[in-house]
């Protein structure tokens, strides 16, 4: 079914199509100058002094967790109530993941719920920031040295966040963003890796790249690698894209507010908060609540309503630990985690991205409030 309103659009000017095709004028389509370049400026923003960008926001959190030489018999503490892909890169590794809840109001991981989940196997936490909301950062830092853990944050969802005026991505050992066509910024497919240590940021730029380092030959590889690369045409985009980011930025806050005074009259639905204090969040998707008498079968009614419609919406998100790769695994049936539950059978992401109109907008709340009138 063909949608009149997307899920998710990116937003591509004339501007990246020119530098895009500006790389491709040239000799070099990969591991050139429009690399480095990305690179620098993301680091720059970020204010790391290392980047390396890799083929997908998977790909960073896999290197991230080898980097770190994880492995079996280590527990990674991660949240189920996000992407697959954070525990996929454990699993990777042969570690083992950690499920933990989340907090009712910002759907990051719930500090103290991390801290009863620590023990003598535990490594690492991979923090992620949800939706784009900044997670409790001061508590979970503070937890990770006092237990001598690493912590790797997950800011491919939060691109701009800020965390008491500081970017999200500067707090950990590592950071993985990514850059997929729904997300604030996009490269087609593409990630990159934040690193604070020289030494992890070389051996994350000869992983990426078959495990060559700058010193051996072209066919020399010093250990096992990945083909983990991010071609310079996508690196143009980003650079491109990255330029525009106060601007996306802007635009997503105002989308945010749009829905925000248009979904006010609807009662039975919980809004995401607009502001948070000491944190600027960067809207990734926009993400509302039913009431707790709503069922899942509801819920999902309410999203083929939509979806009949014309209407892109989904589920955001499915639990890690209830999905059918994980939920026969050890972590998932020891997994007690009953926020995450109750709040991800109640969620719908609505259609969310730069350029929504007003007008489309209205369309969407309006057929929400419909579908969910009908259900009474």
């Amino acid at each position: 079914m063909s949608l009149r309103i997307p899920l998710s659009s990116p937003d591509i000017t004339e501007a990246e199509i020119e530098a895009v095709t500006a790389v491709l004028r040239t000799n070099s389509l990969s591991l050139g100058p429009r690399l480095e370049e990305f690179e620098g400026a993301l680091a720059a923003f970020h204010q790391m002094p290392y980047a390396i960008a890799v083929s997908s926001g998977t790909a960073a959190l896999h290197l991230a967790i080898h980097a770190l030489g994880i492995g079996e018999g280590d527990e990674v503490i991660v949240p189920s109530f996000t992407f697959i892909a954070v525990a996929n890169a454990v699993l990777y590794e042969r570690a083992t993941p950690v499920f933990v809840d989340i907090d009712p109001f910002t759907l990051n991981m719930d500090p103290s719920c991390v801290s009863a989940a620590i023990t003598t196997r535990t490594r690492a936490i991979v923090i992620v920031h949800t939706f784009g909301v900044p997670a409790e950062m001061d508590a979970l830092m503070l937890l990770a040295r006092r237990h001598n853990l690493a912590v790797i944050e997950d800011a491919c969802e939060a691109i701009g966040a800020t965390y008491n005026g500081r970017p999200v991505g500067s707090f950990g050992d590592i950071a993985t963003l990514a850059f997929y066509p729904n997300k604030q910024i996009t490269t087609g497919e593409g990630g990159a890796v934040l690193a604070r240590s020289s030494q992890l940021a070389g051996r994350i730029r000869a992983l990426r790249n078959q495990g060559r380092y700058p010193c051996s030959g072209w066919l020399q590889h010093a250990e096992i690698g990945y083909n983990y690369r991010l071609s310079e045409m996508a690196c143009a985009l980003g650079l491109a894209q990255l330029s525009r980011l106060p601007t996306i930025l802007a635009q997503r806050a105002e989308v945010a507010r749009r829905y925000d005074a248009l979904l006010a009259p609807i009662k039975s639905i919980l809004r995401p908060p607009l502001h948070l204090p000491s944190r600027n969040i960067s809207w990734f998707v926009y993400v509302v609540r039913l009431a707790e008498q709503f069922s899942i079968s509801a819920r999902d009614k309410i999203l083929e309503s939509l979806q009949r419609q014309g209407i892109g919406c989904a589920r955001y998100f499915a639990p890690i630990h209830l999905q059918p790769a994980y939920a026969q695994s050890p972590c998932s049936r020891q997994a007690h985690l009953p926020v995450t539950e109750a709040i991800a059978q109640r969620t719908l992401a609505l259609p969310f991205f730069n350029r929504l109109s007003d007008a489309d907008a209205s369309q969407v709340v309006d057929a929400l409030a419909d579908a969910i009138a009908s259900l009474s």
